[in-house]
C-alpha cells in the first residue's frame, strides 16, 4: 500500500494552503500547458488518478464528460472533493493506485496529477490503465521531474553567471524520503527513460513530453520563479492506447 501521508494533519495542513489547494486549477503554474494536451471531453468516461480536491474532475465534469470516476488514497481529499463537487457526473472513491484494479474498456480518458512519484510499481499501474482504456484513447499525466527528484550535488560550477549544481544519483532508481511540508515523505524515483518504455511496453503510443519550464510572461510575473530554470520541476506525458 501506498504511504498515505495525506491524511497526516501537518501535511494536510500544509498541503491545503498550497496556490494550487486555494486557487485550483488557476493557481497550478504548469495548468496552461497541461490543458494544451487534453482531448475534448464531450461525453468521454474520464478516470481521475489521485484526484486531490477533486479540481480536475469538475473542469471534466464542467467540459461535458458524460462520466468522471475520480480516486485517491487519502480520505481527506475525498471528503473535501465531495463536499465541493455538485456534479452527478463525478463520483469519487477512496484507491490505493499501488493496488489499483480497472474494469476493462470502462474510459475514454485516463488522466494524472502529480501522483504517479507516490507510486512504488508504476509498471502495474501503467498496464492497468491501459486495459482500462479503450483503442485510441488518450492518456495525459503529469509528475515530478525525475531530475527535481535526484539530489544535487555538493560540487557547483559557475556558467553564464549563473549557479549551476550537478545532479547527484540521478540513476539510482528507487524510493527516495524527503521532508516536504512534513517529515519522512516517501516519493519513487525513476528515470525518463525507464518511465516513457514503461509507457511504451504496456502498448502506449507517446504523443507529447515536455520539460515543463515557466514562461515569460509567467517569469515576470513570478521573478521568484527563475529558480525553476535551473532544472524543470514537472514532467508532462501526452499518450495514446494502442
Amino acid at each position: 500500500m501506498a504511504q498515505n501521508i495525506y491524511d497526516q494533519p501537518a501535511f494536510f495542513e500544509g498541503y491545503s494552503s498550497l496556490p494550487r489547494s486555494v486557487h485550483g486549477l488557476a493557481g497550478a503554474a504548469e495548468w496552461e500547458s497541461v490543458r494544451a494536451l487534453l482531448p475534448a471531453l464531450v461525453g468521454k468516461r474520464v478516470v481521475d488518478l489521485g484526484c486531490g480536491f477533486g479540481w480536475f474532475a469538475r473542469y471534466a465534469a464542467e467540459e461535458g464528460a458524460g462520466s468522471v470516476l475520480a480516486l485517491d488514497l487519502s480520505e481527506n481529499m475525498i471528503a473535501r472533493a465531495r463536499a465541493e463537487t455538485a456534479s452527478d457526473a463525478v463520483r469519487y472513491e477512496i484507491a490505493d493506485l499501488d493496488g489499483l484494479e480497472l474494469p476493462a474498456g470502462a474510459f475514454d480518458f485516463a488522466y494524472s496529477s502529480l501522483a504517479f512519484h507516490y507510486v512504488a510499481d508504476f509498471e502495474r499501474l501503467v498496464r492497468t490503465i491501459h486495459a482500462a482504456l479503450v483503442p485510441d484513447a488518450a492518456f495525459v499525466f503529469t509528475i515530478e521531474h525525475p531530475l527535481y527528484m535526484a539530489p544535487s550535488a555538493p560540487d557547483w560550477a559557475q556558467i553564464g553567471g549563473r549557479t549551476i549544481w550537478p545532479v547527484d544519483g540521478y540513476l539510482i532508481e528507487g524510493p527516495r524520503t524527503t521532508d516536504w511540508l512534513a517529515k519522512g515523505v516517501v516519493k519513487h524515483h525513476r528515470t525518463l527513460g525507464t518511465t516513457l518504455n514503461t509507457l511504451i511496453a504496456a502498448g502506449f503510443t507517446i504523443r507529447h513530453v515536455e520539460e515543463w519550464r515557466p514562461s515569460e510572461a509567467q517569469l515576470a510575473a513570478h521573478p521568484e520563479w527563475q529558480v525553476e530554470l535551473n532544472r524543470p520541476m514537472f514532467l508532462l506525458i501526452a499518450c495514446d492506447r494502442s
